[in-house]
Formats: C-alpha cells, structure tokens, sequence
C-alpha cells in the first residue's frame, strides 16, 4: 500500500486534529463501525475516541501501530508492505523493537505538513485493510486541515 495517496497539508494544528477525529466518529457512527480514533501531534495525543464494540485491546494496538509510523515515516501499512512482514518475530529481531510497544499492521498513517511528518492517525478494531482505509479517508473527509497538497 502506498503512501502517495495520503493528504500532504499546508498546516494540521489541534484544532484540524478536533475536526479530523470528529468527522470520523460521525462516519464511524453512522457505519456502526466498533473503532478506537487515536490522533497525535509529535508525541501529544489530540484526539482519541472510543466508539462502541471498541475494546481497551484497541486502544493498544492504535498505539503500537502509531509507534510504527512514527519510527519509520510511513504508514504501518506500507511498511508491512516493504519488509513483507505480517507481525513475524524476525521483523522485530532486525530492528531491535521491543513487540510490546511496536506493531506491524494496517491502520496508522503519517500526518504530513509540507512533506514533513508532524503527527500521525491511528484506527484500530476492523479487519485487515479496514483500519488502514478507514484512515485515509479520515485524512480525506472535509473537515478544512490546511490545503490537501496531495
């Protein structure tokens, strides 16, 4: 999975981060998708939403997928992807990542501001793909982030 797709801003502050997590429990609502929204700016957590069927196992995996993006500057999907890892031991091994606070597997994407990662979206609790789709178009709804430069 590529990460050309996703949006590149010209800004994303707390308030778009409010707007972007809000856009999406309206969505995840309406689909009665059971999802944890988890939305960071450098290391400061802005927005997180639990909805309902959501589990406290969620809020972990968001986290650790977060941890993904945030080491290798691409979504968690895409390195799964390059390194062809489906969470194997190996994968870990090489980079020397501890599994408790790492997870390879679709769902976190980098926020990027003028090419520059300055946070990043994390869904957890859909099948394989959904949280990873479900991402980038969170990144895509309407919600007035700076200019999608994409």
């Amino acid at each position: 999975m590529s990460d050309e797709d996703l949006p590149d801003f010209d800004r994303f502050d707390h308030d778009d981060a409010w707007r972007v997590g809000s856009a999406l429990v309206e969505h995840c609502r309406a689909e009665r998708l059971p999802v944890v929204i988890d939305i960071t700016l450098g290391e400061q957590r802005v927005f997180h939403a639990a909805l309902p069927g959501a589990t406290a196992d969620n809020d972990v995996w968001a986290e650790r997928k977060a941890a993904v993006v945030r080491r290798f500057d691409r979504s968690s999907a895409a390195v799964a992807e390059h390194y062809g890892v489906d969470d194997r031991p190996e994968f870990y091994e090489v980079f020397a990542l501890p599994r408790a606070r790492f997870a390879v597997g679709e769902g976190a994407v980098p926020i990027r501001v003028r090419g520059a990662q300055v946070g990043v979206l994390a869904i957890s609790g859909l099948e394989t793909g959904g949280d990873h789709d479900l991402a980038v178009l969170g990144l895509r709804l309407p919600h007035g982030a700076g200019t999608d430069r994409a």
